[in-house]
């Protein structure tokens, strides 16, 4: 069952109520007898990190299959020329 207090008590005495958050992990604030508001602590989201890039992988989905000689050498032939 969580602990209530009022909004008065929040403004007033908010270490206490921390304590009690802390302790009970719940806190319901009351406003003119009736329950309005429920506190809970935060807890930050956690940093997840990438997976890392493989780039061999997607190198290789770009050309799947290697160059033959014969075409190796006609890339040469046209990068070089009679040089």
């Amino acid at each position: 069952m969580a602990a209530t207090a009022t909004i008065r008590d929040l403004r007033n005495r908010f270490p206490k109520i921390r304590k009690i958050l802390e302790a009970e992990g719940e806190v319901v604030l009351t406003e003119s007898g009736r329950s309005r508001y429920r506190l809970i602590p935060y807890v930050a989201p956690t940093k997840t990190t990438p997976p890392p890039v493989d780039y061999w992988a997607r190198l290789t989905s770009l050309q799947p299959t290697p160059m033959t000689a014969a075409q190796a050498g006609k890339l040469h032939e046209e990068n070089r020329g009679d040089r």
